[in-house]
């Protein structure tokens, strides 16, 4: 497995240089144990190219009116979402029939309309207090000045669906006496595309406290090839991994090591990456907390904010090996013995 070795907090500089840190890192490297493997599998199968693909031609058809926030495509498309999970048979943890957080008018400004994140959720079975974000944005840009939809095939609809297959595949291990030992939030964020005002609202109104909120896996793109991978689709760009939980990154790789042998590209994971891509998407809101995150990420193309992001041109195969290792992590998260370490108070470096 080839990784590209540009990683932000691990520049061997200083102290990071030095025997006694080296054996520290190798320390977190070898206290992570996966869990379940065989199960990790099973379940990670049951997200299909053919499922996703039918939920995307459905949240980025015409109907959905590119999704602007607060619009009537947008409303479409939480509806979409929350009759998924009761189908599913996946709860909300508002209870009952609520599914959405609502954000009011007032906390936006340009008449932007009052709009609302979409949340489900399975409960942990030995630590539910400790919770695990999963999320996506649900909106995007709506219909241009001249009539034409943004379709948002990729962004973010290739997140949103993925989320809902890897909700789905926890569902399932659930029903079979496998569920998670902690908590899962699935977390469709409303008002990326005007700032990150969704995942915003959520971190300064959160549903369960941040200090139990253990990570955010947030996937923003991941159904598409950018240029610099056009001869190499096997790959997924990963963003802040290390940012603040050194132990989260080597669980990302171990995990993806031993299952998927995907190319994990750390390239704008670099401090003061020109793009700024670690502060552009809902992650850093989580981030910003003290929160550990992981930003999954294909890069961008030609389509990228425009009408053609449509989704005849999600690599569909592809899709599906992301999601998987998305859910994979999760799992590792959700169901090792110990609650995943913030470098701040870890042990092993401090």
């Amino acid at each position: 497995m080839k990784t590209f070795c540009i990683l932000s907090a691990f520049a061997l500089v200083g102290t990071c240089a030095t025997p006694k840190y080296t054996a520290r890192i190798q320390s977190i490297k070898d206290g992570i144990k996966l869990e379940d493997s065989a199960l990790v599998i099973n379940y990670a199968n049951t997200i299909s190219s053919k499922e996703l693909s039918t939920h995307l031609y459905t949240f980025s058809s015409r109907d959905f009116e590119g999704r602007r926030v607060g619009e009537k495509g947008q409303k479409k498309a939480a509806e979409f979402l929350k009759s998924y999970y009761q189908n599913e048979g996946i709860k909300s943890p508002l209870g009952g029939d609520d599914y959405y957080q609502d954000i009011p008018k007032d906390f936006f400004s340009n008449g932007i309309k009052a709009s609302e994140n979409v949340l489900a959720y399975i409960e942990g079975s030995e630590k539910p207090e400790e919770i695990i974000v999963i999320s996506a944005h649900l909106d995007h840009l709506g219909i241009s000045d001249n009539g034409q939809i943004n379709y948002g095939a990729d962004d973010d609809g290739s997140g949103t669906v993925a989320i809902m297959e890897i909700a789905q595949a926890f569902n399932i291990a659930k029903k079979e006496g496998h569920g998670p030992k902690r908590s899962i939030l699935f977390l469709h964020l409303t008002a990326e595309e005007i700032g990150k005002r969704g995942s915003e609202f959520y971190v300064n109104n959160p549903i369960f406290p941040l200090e139990n909120t253990i990570t955010d896996l947030n996937i923003d793109m991941i159904g598409r090839v950018d240029e610099a991978h056009k001869n190499n689709k096997n790959y997924i760009y990963l963003i802040g991994s290390d940012r603040l939980s050194k132990e989260l990154h080597y669980i990302s790789e171990k995990v993806n090591n031993t299952f998927f042998n995907i190319d994990l590209d750390y390239r704008f994971n670099a401090e003061r990456e020109k793009n700024s891509y670690y502060t552009r998407s809902d992650h850093y809101n989580f981030a910003s907390k003290g929160i550990p995150v992981i930003f999954y990420f294909n890069g961008e193309h030609n389509d990228y904010h425009q009408p053609t992001d449509t989704p005849d041109k999600i690599e569909y195969d592809l899709l599906e090996k992301r999601a998987k290792l998305i859910f994979a992590t999760a799992w590792q998260i959700a169901n090792q013995t110990k609650r995943l370490e913030v470098d701040a108070t870890n042990p092993l470096l401090n």
